[in-house]
């Protein structure tokens, strides 16, 4: 799981970066003053999981493995995970590496 840091200055930010994110299917896990946690769940291109299928009931049953790992990779190691924060510095007091908007976008449509 990839957890990628967007800043905001005020909450008011973080609600109107919240909605945008909410617009592209990120749904929001948890919801703090200071911070907004939200994860987009991937499942995989359907097209993939279509030709896995195919090849698996007419020649090679091995290949609905690959499917079912394909799946398990897409849903729980690359859906990625968006924390929204007025925070500047981490509980170490080192600065926080923010994301921007289209990288996030660029990694929650990814094939693979």
């Amino acid at each position: 799981m990839s957890l990628f840091i967007l800043g905001a200055d005020n909450s008011k930010e973080m609600d109107k970066i919240s909605e945008e994110l909410s617009q592209h299917k990120f749904k929001t896990l948890e919801k703090e003053d200071n911070y907004i946690l939200m994860k987009r769940r991937r499942y995989g291109n359907i097209l993939i999981h279509v030709v896995c299928l195919i090849i698996a009931l007419t020649y090679i049953d091995f290949v609905i493995f690959i499917n079912v790992v394909y799946f398990a990779y897409s849903f729980i190691w690359a859906s990625p995970n968006v924390l929204i924060t007025t925070e500047t510095v981490g509980d170490d007091g080192e600065p926080l590496k923010f994301s921007n908007m289209d990288e996030i976008l660029k990694k929650a449509t990814a094939i693979i």
